[in-house]
């Protein structure tokens, strides 16, 4: 049996359940100004769960999803953005301090999400531009931070330009991938996972993430190419549409997949130890029962948990 890091699960979904409020565009980043402590208090409750990870809320902390206008969308679904460019360093603080809850319970994972909109690897910039635009968040992220953890990394090119950035601290490096819900062998670009695993050899961990349950096996196939611990944390959502991917869909059209509870989830993510897997975790609307669930689960199959 092996041992096993725990991360956490989604926060942006966890937090409009705990707050009522309907999904709009940046409603989690702009959260942290509007009712701070809430952040903090879902951290605390997926260390209580037994998450060994607290994932900073700073996934769409990035200026190009700040600016706000007509040319800016959330996941590319047409919603016009607030204009929050000038919170950057506001916003970053906050999510960090609210990670600061669990500080010493877990390690802190800063999250560093895709450029201009997730899972469009159409609309994210080449390598040259790329790279810097993440390095200024992993040398923000770094000194407050354990792990850099670039999350839902959708092409080749982007996984390039995210190990690159984060090469540029002295924090170990975790690349992400998000991959077809219908094929996870392959990038939410098409390509093959295993060219992205090449690129993963040089980071610390290789993950599959944001995509459904079932794609993840034929990921960590892939991923284990990279000769990196590997892992994996899904969503709970239907699977994403190739015309929600593309863009012309709304973030809430995204449904929950009602029959994965966490006894299911839990059931996925021993399947994914079984293949090799040693970081576990959650997505978007995988929630503290889910984890706790899981933690349970792992324990009783004879896994040794990561402190």
């Amino acid at each position: 049996m092996a041992e096993i890091t725990i991360l956490d699960g989604g926060m942006g979904q966890e937090l409009l359940k705990r707050s009522g409020d309907a999904p709009t565009p940046l409603w989690s980043t702009g959260v942290m100004l509007d009712r701070p402590g809430l952040v903090a208090e879902v951290h605390q409750a997926y260390a209580q769960a037994g998450a060994k990870v607290a994932t900073t809320n700073t996934y769409a902390i990035h200026r190009d999803r700040l600016q706000g206008g007509d040319s800016n969308h959330y996941a590319g679904d047409g919603v016009d953005m607030p204009d929050m460019e000038d919170q950057f360093q506001a916003l970053m603080d906050a999510a960090l301090t609210e990670a600061d809850a669990v500080r010493g319970t877990c390690r802190i994972a800063g999250s560093i999400g895709p450029l201009k909109a997730s899972y469009r690897a159409d609309l994210h910039p080449d390598e040259a531009t790329a790279t810097p635009i993440y390095a200024e968040v992993a040398k923000l992220l770094a000194p407050r931070v354990d792990v850099l953890l670039f999350e839902t990394i959708p092409s080749v090119e982007a996984a390039r330009a995210c190990l690159a950035a984060g090469r540029q601290t002295d924090k170990p490096v975790w690349l992400s991938f998000t991959v077809d819900d219908e094929d996870g062998s392959k990038l939410r670009s098409g390509e093959p996972l295993v060219e992205a695993a090449k690129v993963a050899a040089g980071a610390d961990a290789a993950l599959a993430n944001c995509s459904t349950p079932e794609a993840m096996l034929a990921a960590l196939d892939a991923l284990a190419t990279s000769g990196r611990p590997y892992g994996a944390y899904a969503n709970g959502f239907s699977t994403l549409t190739k015309s929600f991917v593309k863009g012309g869909a709304t973030a809430s059209v995204l449904k929950t997949r009602e029959d994965l509870t966490p006894e299911v989830y839990a059931r996925h993510a021993l399947t994914w130890a079984d293949h090799g897997a040693t970081i576990l975790g959650g997505c978007c609307e995988v929630g503290p029962d889910h984890i706790s669930e899981l933690v349970a689960r792992l324990k009783a199959a004879g896994h040794t948990l990561a402190a």
